[in-house]
């Protein structure tokens, strides 16, 4: 049975009326495999293996239940979603529930064959990652040879099969420089969208924060590079810009508010307000094996935690902002003051925000940064660059 059941089976609880809606999306990280080292990496710490990976069987009922739950998107991602040999069940039944199904890759593993047969399936739309558009630096940011050339043949791939593409680059200190030159490789692969996403230092990047932040002057030319570009292809592809959180005066809104719109289900089973939050010490994370996803959004503990504005401490709690940014990242406050109710930094009227920008100038004027902690499967294999 994939029917809901009636809301009052699942708790007493009184549901926060800032969750009364479904979420829009679902990130789904179907494995935490990945064949790229990347030192931004945005899954936790300690990754999932592939042993304890839900199964086909649970990620289909996932998927049903995202759709019953009024979840109109579902983006299947990772790690690398495509190691996944089962990649082509769980989309096809996401395509037979209504769902949006959106593939977030980094392409290396795809054929053409198999990206044919998943679109003959079901699937909606592709989001191709780039490390860079120079293939020294993108294969020494990934730690994997000639990835720049198989992505090419990707973006190629979708458009001969006639699918929206979006391009999301990742930026920071080793290839900003070249964000001219990723937005023409977007518009040479025929994306209708490109997301030109500053990294955000928590996780994984934390780790690798001094080798990867890039200047003040740097951030304030890639603005001025995007606002001229999305003037000059208006109508032509979509801008996504995600600004360095250590240079902003204000924070932006998490996942659009913490248990606003987005969840997450890990490899695992484990169902989070965003992709980070298990970087927050303290919060209960239901899984899908022992409880309904729509149960989960409307009343699990991680979720209601730092839903709405009622959690909130000063300067939030009276700030006329606060049901605009809803205090901003609570796993940034965590990695940064010790403490994921605190004002998230960013903010200018954060007792941290002095810190929290002297820290991104100090790391960024280091003429030679560090060499890169490259992500491996298990923390204790993580090896820097040579």
């Amino acid at each position: 049975m994939n029917e809901i059941a009636p809301m009052e089976q699942f708790s007493e609880k009184p549901v926060v009326e800032a969750c009364a809606r479904a979420p829009v999306g679902l990130l789904a990280e179907l494995t935490h495999r990945c064949p790229l080292q990347c030192p931004y990496c945005s899954n936790p710490l300690e990754l999932d293996r592939v042993n304890s990976e839900l199964t086909t069987e649970q990620w289909q009922d996932v998927m049903r239940q995202a759709a019953d739950l009024g979840i109109l998107q579902i983006h299947l991602s990772g790690g690398e979603p495509t190691v996944r040999k089962d990649l082509e069940d769980i989309v096809e039944v996401a395509a037979k529930a209504g769902l949006y199904t959106n593939l977030i890759t980094a392409g290396v593993t795809l054929t053409r064959d198999r990206l044919k047969r998943l679109k003959e399936l079901g699937l909606d739309h592709v989001q191709l990652s780039i490390q860079d558009v120079d293939d020294a630096n993108a294969e020494k940011i990934s730690a994997y040879k000639n990835g720049l050339a198989k992505k090419r043949e990707v973006g190629k791939w979708v458009r001969e099969l006639e699918m929206p593409l979006t391009i999301n680059a990742p930026i920071h200190r080793l290839n900003i420089e070249n964000l001219p030159n990723i937005i023409d490789f977007a518009v040479e692969m025929g994306a209708g969208r490109i997301e030109v996403a500053n990294i955000q230092y928590y996780a994984w990047a934390l780790k690798n924060r001094a080798a990867l932040m890039p200047t003040r002057a740097q951030v304030l030319k890639s603005a001025e590079i995007v606002e001229e570009a999305k003037q000059r292809l208006k109508g032509v592809m979509v801008f996504d810009f995600v600004v360095p959180d250590y240079y902003a005066k204000t924070p932006k809104p998490c996942m659009g508010g913490w248990g606003r719109g987005v969840m997450n289900v890990t490899p695992q089973g484990r169902v989070l307000p965003c992709h980070a939050s298990e970087s927050v010490p303290g919060l209960v994370f239901d899984n899908v094996k022992d409880r309904r996803l729509a149960d989960i959004w409307l009343n699990g503990q991680a979720f209601q935690k730092y839903r709405g504005t009622s959690w909130m401490k000063e300067p939030c709690k009276s700030c006329p902002r606060a049901e605009l940014d809803f205090g901003g990242c609570r796993c940034q406050a965590m990695a940064f003051t010790g403490d994921a109710a605190n004002t998230d930094p960013a903010c200018k009227l954060s007792p941290y925000h002095e810190a929290f920008v002297a820290a991104a100038e100090r790391e960024s004027a280091e003429a030679t940064p560090p060499p890169f902690v490259y992500r491996r499967m298990s923390p204790t294999k993580a090896t820097p660059a040579e």
